[in-house]
């Protein structure tokens, strides 16, 4: 192997490590995003169960579900 094919094969070697990196940096970005969404999410998802269950304890008769209503 002459030392022009050691040269051309270790610039290929580092082209190849820089589009590496970059997509290594573009995937950590999108990543990064996604946990922050998800994070966002979680709390919004905590919120609705917390008001639901407000909701549900204010709502009247729901512990007397299974009586028949007072006409009968």
């Amino acid at each position: 192997m002459s030392s022009d094919d050691l040269v051309q094969r270790m610039n290929d070697l580092e082209t190849r490590l820089a589009f590496q990196d970059d997509t290594i940096q573009a995937l950590n970005d999108v990543v990064s995003k996604q946990e922050l969404e998800l994070e966002r999410l979680q709390r919004a998802v905590e919120l609705l169960a917390r008001r639901q269950a407000d909701l549900a304890a204010a709502l009247p008769g729901e512990a007397d579900e299974d009586q028949p209503p007072p006409h009968y």
